[in-house]
């Protein structure tokens, strides 16, 4: 049995957080709660490519925003 995370040629789904963080999904298995789906379904490729283009803040989103405040702050 191959893991479905892994499988070049499945169908995944993109999920996103809260905290706008991202997570290649199997659209076979169930979105796990706090996550909701941002792309797809789509061939691993496709997802991939969405989440490099939309990911481009590592950062949580609570902390970008606080960060975001200290610098307001401090000027």
């Amino acid at each position: 049995m191959s893991n479905p995370f892994d499988r070049p040629d499945g169908t995944y789904l993109v999920l996103v957080n809260a905290e706008a963080q991202y997570s290649l999904w199997p659209e076979s298995n169930p979105v796990p709660d706090g996550w909701s789906v941002a792309h797809g379904p789509a061939g691993r490729a496709d997802c991939l490519a969405f989440v490099e283009f939309t990911w481009t803040d590592m950062r949580p989103a609570s902390l970008a925003r606080a960060m975001a405040a200290d610098s307001g702050a401090s000027r």
